[in-house]
């Protein structure tokens, strides 16, 4: 049999009777295959794995514990045949083929009037696949295409919403965290919503290069936010986010960093189940923690720091530790830095506590600055630090690659908790 003397199509079975000759492996994962599909199954086999005496147990399916009779095949619409004997197997796909009845012979694919294909099913989409009669082969291409589809790489976005009663399908949000920018830092999750959306509302700081990928019938809604310039406000954007999905479209917020760290994800989720649209929140991979690790910071290191405080502004500083061993990172804070600077100094930090600065952390144009607490306003200053950056302050910045020498201690493979650790003067 030829691959092209096969005609691919989906059998609507719910409801309808179905024929499982054989109770092995084979046979087990057929029949739960064709429940899967709603079928009415009828088991005819002398013994039967544990699984099917189950399933008969519960009353899923019919057991008819004997061996085949031709008869069996009165009245049902297809038939699987894997009893693991040749000749039982070929008699009943001829009685099949005699009654004009599809059937699929496992031990013999050739010989075969239908092949089961390798099926997968990602979201609404069910993926089956014929490889020549080769399971292996079609099996391992129904991966390779569901992965496709699970990471965004295929398009799995609808173009039809059918809706019988012709009312508005209904449509959705998902809040979903791009990450600090790569758009390789954003999760599965996330670019696989991205895929499938009708309409994205989108941050400055998000994966921006993930938008030149969209469908061009994807609506992109620019609601991008700048230290002091709001074009959108915070009201509208929930209100957009909203007014898109009562139209049934499916809606992704795309934001920088993590929805629920300080990205104001948790009053757009609330405003959109107030108005009884659905809401998914996908994390994503935040910059207070991912941005410093670009410049090889981590927010806490063994002898150095067992915990951080995240924070936007020197308002807040009076609240987190001014000790050079919690890290405080601050978010959007270049405008503000001499002021955070004189408040922490103000709290007690020693003014030779490192401060490390990471401008557009993970892309090509990432600038690491680092001083100290008293000398990071001038150099933040000499060099033109702008916005995005995050900024790191504490002894773990001693540990970047970038740090000066004479910031680093001796040995940190040697580090214990106890150990005092060695200041720059």
């Amino acid at each position: 049999m030829a691959i092209q003397d096969i005609y691919p199509t989906a059998l609507r079975l719910l409801g309808r009777p179905v024929l499982v000759v054989g109770g092995g492996p084979v046979a087990e994962r057929r029949a739960k295959g064709l429940l899967d599909a709603g079928a009415k199954v009828t088991v005819v086999a002398p013994v039967a794995t544990e699984t099917l005496r189950g399933l008969a147990a519960s009353g899923l399916v019919t057991w008819a514990q004997r061996e085949y009779r031709t008869s069996d095949l009165d009245g049902v619409w297809f038939v699987q045949t894997a009893t693991g004997t040749a000749a039982v197997d070929t008699q009943v796909s001829a009685d099949a083929e005699a009654q004009r009845l599809w059937c699929v012979n496992a031990s013999d694919h050739e010989a075969s009037a239908a092949w089961t294909p390798a099926v997968a099913v990602v979201d609404d989409v069910k993926i089956a696949i014929n490889a020549g009669g080769d399971p292996r082969r079609a099996m391992a291409l129904r991966n390779a295409v569901a992965t496709a589809l699970e990471t965004g790489d295929l398009p799995l976005r609808r173009h039809r919403k059918p809706d019988a009663a012709g009312k508005t399908p209904a449509g959705s949000v998902a809040l979903v965290g791009g990450g600090p920018g790569d758009s390789g830092l954003i999760t599965v999750r996330g670019r696989r919503l991205l895929g499938q959306a009708d309409v994205v509302v989108a941050d400055r700081l998000g994966p921006r290069e993930l938008l030149k990928e969209l469908a061009p019938d994807v609506r992109v809604i620019e609601v991008g936010k700048t230290p002091g310039h709001h074009p959108v406000p915070q009201l509208e954007i929930n209100r957009i986010l909203v007014d898109e999905a009562l139209k049934g479209n499916r809606v992704v917020r795309l934001k920088g960093g993590d929805p629920y760290v300080l990205g104001r994800g948790g009053e757009e989720a609330e405003f959109c189940r107030q108005n009884g649209v659905e809401v998914e929140v996908v994390s994503g991979v935040t910059s207070a923690i991912s941005v410093p690790a670009a410049a090889g910071i981590p927010v806490t290191h063994r002898g150095l720091a067992k915990g951080f405080s995240v924070v936007t502004g020197h308002e807040e500083l009076s609240e987190v530790p001014a000790r050079p061993d919690h890290t405080v990172v601050l978010l959007m804070g270049v405008a503000q830095l001499r002021d955070s600077a004189a408040a922490l100094a103000g709290s007690g930090l020693p003014l030779n506590t490192p401060v490390g600065i990471v401008e557009n952390g993970y892309l090509p144009e990432q600038r690491v600055t680092i001083g100290t607490l008293g000398t990071i306003a001038d150099q933040a200053e000499a060099v033109g630090v702008a916005n995005p950056a995050v900024i790191v302050i504490g002894d773990v910045v001693r540990v970047s690659p970038f740090a000066p020498q004479h910031f680093k201690t001796a040995d940190y493979s040697t580090i214990t908790p106890n150990r005092p650790r060695v200041r720059s003067n």
